[in-house]
């Protein structure tokens, strides 16, 4: 994914603003490994695994070190010098191996030599004609993949903030007079086959089996959004942040990068400019609820908020 390889791009905010994965999320890998591998499901936190994982698209190296007490072997992987930098400097484990590259040459790995494989929010970037070969070639039969993804917040109980987001992330007309949203600067297929659930990525029959997929969205109406209509296993991505923690994950998105290369003039009030399209967002979430617009500047960026995300798992087994 070219954004997150750019030189511009802060690999350190990824790190420290994009949300952790729970150990739910890991648990239920490892338990449909651990099935498809004749072992016992895994208890919470994860227990011991068999082989080699291979974390595909790793980022700053947040699954690999989540699952490699479940594994005796692993080996992370990404294209961005950058997120790999970031790896190396979070991961101590002298088991986990973090390599630059991607997912569509996987030459240094020998045939049949991996048990499972993951990709948590990289799996929509991947150029599937080569990545399918690759992974008919190294991974055992009977071993696993399993790829996720999140998408698309929402601040529980604030639902006149949906719309404020989404004119700002995706809106065609401008937002703000003079100013244009970031939807032209996402990198497309990827962001619409992550945004539609993975659909688009379709293990082929001849070598996979057991082909599970879990996902769910939001309601992106005007009412709070239903978490008992959520199917079991989706609602994997919710934390309590404060705001000013939710500003600086929008800050991450790719589309962001996008946006502030093609508007460098554009500094954000942090910088000492006048602001930028975050900035502006913000300005009309704060705005949106009268309790958050009294406490006035930097003050909003304290409050803590519920947020959920739509959510994506993509499981399957080698044959």
């Amino acid at each position: 994914m070219a954004t997150f390889a750019r030189a511009t791009y802060s690999s350190a905010g990824y790190a420290a603003f994009r949300p952790s994965y729970p150990p739910a999320l890991f648990n239920r890998v490892l338990a449909f490994h651990n099935a498809n591998r004749g072992r016992a499901p895994s208890p919470s936190p994860p227990g011991t695994a068999s082989g080699t994982l291979l974390d595909l698209g790793c980022g700053h190296g947040l699954i690999a070190r989540a699952l490699a007490p479940s594994f005796p072997t692993v080996t992370a992987l990404d294209p961005s010098a950058g997120m790999v930098e970031q790896a190396r400097k979070l991961t101590s484990d002298p088991k986990i191996t973090i390599k630059q590259g991607g997912a569509e040459d996987l030459s240094f790995v020998p045939d049949s030599s991996i048990d499972c494989v993951v990709a948590g929010q990289a799996a929509h970037w991947f150029d599937f004609h080569k990545v399918w070969p690759e992974l008919a070639r190294v991974v055992k039969r009977g071993g696993t993949l399993a790829f996720w993804g999140y998408k698309d917040h929402v601040i529980v109980e604030h639902p006149t903030t949906t719309a404020i987001f989404d004119r700002f992330i995706y809106g065609a007309a401008e937002p703000v007079a003079g100013t244009e949203s970031m939807a032209r600067y996402w990198e497309q297929p990827g962001r619409e086959i992550l945004r539609e659930s993975y659909v688009a990525i379709v293990p082929p029959e001849r070598d996979w089996e057991d082909v599970t997929r879990i996902a769910w969205d939001p309601d992106r109406g005007p009412t709070d959004v239903d978490l008992d209509s959520v199917p079991e296993g989706a609602l994997w991505q919710r934390k309590t942040i404060k705001l000013g923690e939710l500003e600086g994950y929008v800050r991450t998105f790719s589309a962001f990068s996008g946006w502030q290369s093609a508007h460098p003039e554009r500094k954000s009030r942090a910088e000492g400019g006048e602001g930028d399209v975050v900035d502006l967002l913000f300005d009309e979430v704060v705005a949106a609820v009268p309790e958050w617009k009294a406490l006035g500047d930097d003050q909003w960026r304290e409050v803590a908020v519920d947020v959920v995300w739509g959510t994506v798992i993509l499981m399957a087994k080698r044959r």
